[in-house]
């Protein structure tokens, strides 16, 4: 049977993985559509999906319970939004225009990475004097707001990094994946373009055999560094 100690800290935990998370996947999910809608296709803003309402862009599965269990499961929390619907043979000049659109979410994860990175700096800095036990009247504002702002924005950050990294691998449907199908030769565009029914497929393959982490990890570490 669960303690209560264990329960309130897993309860906690998704309160301060849960914002973060559905900041990252919204804001990159709209990202697509507001660059679409800008090169030609309005099929999100028809869908009402260039919104930062979640509740559009919530899929009960990557939003909810996947990220859910990996966090159960002590496991590194992962997550993804209903993907914005884009009408690539609308956009002008399509395959310049799919690079840009795949392009958008990757960077507005990373744009919000060095945000979050940012904002955890401003509040450590804040919170300096409270560790050096300078501050003592104001000690409970510090541990029950500033300390859970900072975690957030760490995890901010390392959620946006693994996000942007993850969605540029060159495997469709992934960013990477269209980004690729759109630069390559023709010929080599639709040979990529084929394999993107087997996508999940071969995304789970990496995953069991360890080698989605080990391919991550030196873009990801890089990217925290320079960051944090």
């Amino acid at each position: 049977m669960e303690s209560p100690t264990h329960a309130s800290e897993l309860i906690r935990q998704l309160a301060l993985w849960s914002v973060p998370l559905l900041a990252a996947v919204i804001f990159h999910e709209v990202a697509h559509g507001v660059v679409a809608l800008r090169l030609g296709d309005d099929t999100a803003q028809r869908a009402g999906r260039l919104t930062l309402n979640p509740l559009p862009h919530i899929d009960p599965i990557g939003t909810v319970l996947l990220p859910a269990l990996l966090l159960v499961a002590g496991a590194p929390v992962f997550g993804y939004a209903k993907p914005v619907p884009v009408n690539y043979a609308r956009l002008r000049d399509p395959r310049r225009s799919m690079v840009l659109v795949a392009l958008a979410g990757p960077l507005t994860n990373l744009v919000l990475a060095a945000t979050s990175a940012f904002v955890l700096r401003q509040l450590l800095a804040y919170l300096q004097p409270f560790a050096r036990g300078e501050r003592p009247a104001d000690v409970h504002f510090a541990t029950l707001v500033l300390v859970p702002l900072a975690t957030m924005a760490k995890i901010s950050v390392l959620l946006n990094v693994v996000l942007a990294v993850f969605n540029l691998l060159p495997i469709p449907p992934l960013d990477g994946g269209r980004v690729l199908t759109g630069i390559l030769p023709y010929a080599y565009a639709r040979l990529v373009a084929s394999l993107e029914p087997f996508g999940f497929l071969i995304l789970m393959v990496l995953l069991m055999t360890h080698s989605l982490g080990a391919v991550l990890d030196a873009p990801v570490r890089f990217l925290l560094q320079v960051l944090l």
